[in-house]
């Protein structure tokens, strides 16, 4: 190939590669398939071997890593890397406010720019005519370290930025981190090779990046998220997040603009409860003021700016004692050993017990009876055992032998432990426990809520033979089912048409009960109301199922998953033919329709949970806090006084359950 049809096509292989990895890395999307983009990439690395001269620093191949350092350099910033001042609660946000407006015109008001504040390590990334020069370390704000090198691996950093127009002189900072699912398979490839899994995604983050051997950060999978644009200078925070992503970079995609405090502290409230789904780690949210010009006039106080502070959400570490362990078989038939603790609280929350996942994550801990540990929440919603505090136990202390223990506690079964796996399961998946677990799920209220096929039944059904799998539960006889010892003329007769009544439940109500791994009955809806049958749900695809709002990857790959296995086809298929035909109403259809409400105190009627699926069968929104957007604030026996009290602050009404009955019926 001549040299000018070589430089042709070299410049069209990197524009595609280029865009393929923005779209994958940056915005989660795929143009092509990997493997077609490895071949690209392929030939583009043959092209630049045989034509060397053509290589540039903004080509794909040069993101490989290159020789290990000796040192890394020393760099000045150009404009100081600071950290934030912490605020605890929406009084120390109201005195930050405050003293503010001390410092700027009576007549000027603020408009407040907020984003979540992402756990992992400060970097300065710095660009000359659009392409990426040097990368710094934040240092001690004033110096940092050059890590290049290392930088240059991480796959979503554009090498050279998109758009048109770009600026002589770019500099953007953000955090290098890596995300929650990445960790959880780097960690199980770690317990795979027999090697030491890492502590946390932050530690591993920082410390990947200070390897001197740039191989080590290519080998893990580092992002970086940018928060902020230093050059060129914006008018406003937010037209700052928007040219960061129109030159290709990934952000948080939680960054908003209020004119109003108030409604900051609206958005602190829907973070704190949402934050725990984000893909990556966090402690706080960041507030500041949107327009960069007060921002920067406002100027420094010691090393943090006036005009900006991280809200921190509740300390999420606690310590306490382990009671016991024991070990809970689940739907899929895995022996999951779970750590009990006398109850203590974990931001938040009273938490009495934490899975402790397998036999191998007891071993690492070395966690015992009697042993003092360190609880936190992953995400802010499961609880999990950080660390045991060894200096605390007990001299008669003995560890925990769990293939012992799957003895004593369930005696009449055999477990296995497949090759390459860290889960004992129990041996053969038509398991009768297995069975039982997945009919009591299937039963339940969340699910279908069929009356009387509680756990004593559910066992007499199963014991008997009569029951063999979820369908058989269709094909029950009451003269039969009356002929077990906990049964009579009536109960049997109840039973059987419960059970068939539940054919035409709610569509949502039946995805829960398939059991499927991380799809709760929230999911369920969003799932039943964006696809509204069975069929569809079964036929979508990993983009549209991404495309929900509350699904991510992980649920996204669980929901697949299910729907590949040729058993829960068959079973589908089974349920089918014997008449299990879900409703579902279109919710923009029905009186509730974009309303929402929150249930506080104890009803007389129902429990909380019954009230809510009747309030999500009229169409409507179920929220655990109030906000401006909540239609009414349903108040039983004993309201929450923060509830009732922010509803009135923000006037939202509060009904009475009389009210809710009318609103129902």
């Amino acid at each position: 190939m001549k040299k000018e049809d070589a430089e042709k096509r070299i410049l069209k292989l990197r524009e595609l590669i280029n865009d393929y990895r923005y779209h994958y890395h940056v915005l989660d999307e795929s143009t092509m398939s990997e493997a077609a983009a490895d071949s690209l990439k392929h030939e583009l690395s043959k092209l630049e071997e045989e034509f060397p001269e053509l290589i540039t620093p903004d080509s794909p191949t040069q993101r490989v890593a290159g020789r290990p350092l000796d040192k890394f350099e020393k760099v000045i910033h150009e404009r100081r890397m600071i950290s934030l001042s912490d605020v605890f609660s929406p009084e120390e946000v109201r005195e930050w406010v405050a003293r503010n407006y001390k410092l700027v015109p009576g007549d000027i008001k603020f408009e407040f720019f907020t984003d979540i504040k992402m756990d992992g390590l400060a970097m300065s990334l710095h660009y000359r005519n659009g392409i990426l020069e040097k990368a710094v370390t934040r240092g001690d704000g004033l110096v940092g370290e050059d890590v290049t090198m290392n930088v240059r691996t991480i796959e979503n950093i554009p090498l050279k930025l998109r758009g048109e127009n770009i600026p002589e002189v770019v500099e953007a900072r953000g955090e290098v981190v890596i995300f929650k699912e990445d960790f959880k398979k780097l960690n199980e490839k770690q317990e795979k090779n027999g090697e030491k899994p890492f502590a946390n995604p932050r530690n591993l983050a920082a410390g990947t990046i200070r390897q001197l051997d740039p191989k080590i950060a290519a080998s893990r999978p580092l992002r970086f998220m940018a928060y902020d644009l230093i050059t060129p200078v914006e008018e406003t925070h937010k037209k700052s997040y928007e040219k960061l992503r129109e030159f290709g970079f990934q952000t948080s995609k939680q960054d908003k603009v209020f004119k109003n405090i108030e409604d900051v502290f609206s958005e602190i409230e829907r973070l704190g409860e949402t934050r725990g789904d984000l893909p990556f780690g966090t402690d706080g949210m960041v507030i500041k003021i949107n327009d960069r010009k007060i921002y920067d006039e406002l100027g420094i106080i010691g090393k943090t700016p006036r005009a900006a502070v991280a809200f921190k959400y509740p300390a999420e570490e606690s310590t306490t004692k382990v009671k016991d362990i024991v070990i809970q078989i689940g739907r899929t038939g895995a022996a999951t050993p779970v750590a009990i603790f006398d109850p203590v609280e974990v931001a938040g929350s009273t938490v009495r017990h934490a899975t402790l996942h397998n036999a191998d994550e007891i071993a690492r801990l070395d966690i015992r009876i009697g042993d003092t540990v360190i609880i936190y929440k992953a995400g802010d919603i499961i609880p999990q055992v950080k660390e045991v505090l060894t200096t605390l136990r007990e001299d008669d202390s003995k560890p925990f032998n769990y293939e012992e223990a799957l003895k004593e506690q369930y005696p009449d079964l055999e477990f296995i432990r497949p090759d390459g796996e860290a889960v004992y399961r129990v041996k053969g998946l038509t398991s009768d426990l297995i069975l039982k677990r997945s009919i009591e799920y299937y039963a339940s209220k969340p699910a279908l809520n069929i009356e009387g096929l509680g756990e004593k039944n559910v066992v007499a059904l199963v014991d008997s033979g009569l029951v063999k799998s979820i369908s058989d539960l269709y094909k029950l006889d009451k003269n039969e089912v009356r002929k077990l010892e906990r049964f009579a003329d009536l109960s049997a007769n109840n039973l059987v048409e419960a059970i068939n009544a539940s054919k035409s439940a709610p569509l949502s109500k039946f995805i829960t009960a398939l059991g499927i791994r991380h799809v709760g009955a929230q999911t369920a809806v969003s799932l039943a109301n964006e696809f509204g049958s069975i069929e569809k749900l079964k036929d979508a695809t990993e983009d549209e199922l991404l495309a929900i709002n509350d699904i991510g990857k992980v649920v996204a790959e669980s929901i697949l998953a299910y729907f590949s296995d040729e058993d829960n086809l068959k079973q589908l298929e089974e349920l089918k033919a014997l008449g299990m035909n879900p409703t579902f109403n279109d919710p923009s259809k029905l009186p509730l329709s974009e309303k929402s409400y929150i249930i506080t105190g104890t009803l007389e009627s129902m429990g909380r949970e019954e009230a809510e699926d009747k309030l999500r069968e009229k169409g409507a929104t179920i929220t655990s806090s109030v906000t401006k957007n909540t239609t009414a604030l349903i108040a039983g026996e004993k309201p929450g006084k923060g509830k009732t009290d922010k509803a009135e602050k923000l006037g939202i009404p509060t009904i009475t359950e009389e009210d809710f009955l009318r609103l129902i019926s």
